[in-house]
């Protein structure tokens, strides 16, 4: 029972980290802005104006972003996404382990795009668009 306890205590603690997170949509330094609904269609599989790359499943800013740049959670997206690998039409974003890997992989792309909190934000990336 005290580790279920902890656990849920640890769980309630990062929710609510997260709750309070300045997500910022990133790309390489010469990149152009984007609006908010040029980065829905990007995850959303619906353009291919740039390139997504993700953060890993349970990581709570991958929901809040998804909330925040779709309007949809992170279970519809992944439904989205399901479709359209089914069909032949598209792959998901890949994943990568945390913000400063996703800076990585954006830095050395200036076609991909990707999402961190903005305290993560340096000199290798640029922010295009902030999620509110």
């Amino acid at each position: 029972m005290k580790y279920q306890t902890i656990l849920g205590a640890a769980l309630l603690s990062g929710l609510l980290g997260a709750a309070h997170a300045e997500l910022v949509v990133i790309g390489a330094p010469g990149a152009a802005a984007l609006s908010k609904d040029q980065v829905a269609d990007v995850y959303l599989g619906k353009s291919n104006a740039a390139t997504p790359v993700d953060l890993p499943e349970g990581n709570p800013l991958r929901g809040e972003f998804y909330t925040k740049a779709t309007g949809r959670d992170a279970a519809q997206v992944k439904a989205a996404w399901s479709r359209l690998v089914f069909t032949g039409k598209g792959q998901p974003p890949k994943e990568y382990p945390d913000a400063a890997a996703v800076k990585k992989a954006v830095a050395a792309d200036p076609k991909t795009i990707g999402y961190i909190d903005k305290s993560a934000v340096d000199g290798s990336v640029k922010v295009l668009v902030t999620l509110n």
